[in-house]
């Protein structure tokens, strides 16, 4: 009964976000840093996606007319993303 409630809940959450991206017209950025090799530069990544998150949260939640800051601040950590996925691209290059 609780693993029925906690799959739920986890498919409620992922349906949600996936509709906030959508009408959005903005995926989070990708989580593609190995945690493995570079535990830092997963971790950052991470907390992009965490930060794209809570901002998506907040423009669904309506809770303030952000003016299109939101939206600029959630490209902006997609390019950070793909900043760090080529910072650990360059580190394995450079540990050959």
């Amino acid at each position: 009964m609780r693993k029925n409630v906690v799959l739920r809940s986890v498919l409620g959450m992922t349906l949600l976000l996936g509709l906030a991206f959508a009408q959005n017209g903005m995926k989070p950025p990708a989580e593609n840093v190995s945690g493995r090799k570079h535990p830092n530069l997963a971790a950052a990544q991470r907390l992009c996606d965490q930060a794209f998150e809570k901002i998506s949260a907040a423009q669904q939640a309506n809770e303030l007319d952000m003016e299109g800051h939101g939206t600029k601040a959630k490209e902006l950590l997609e390019q950070a993303s793909r900043e760090l996925k080529m910072a650990a691209e360059a580190a394995n290059r450079g540990h050959k």
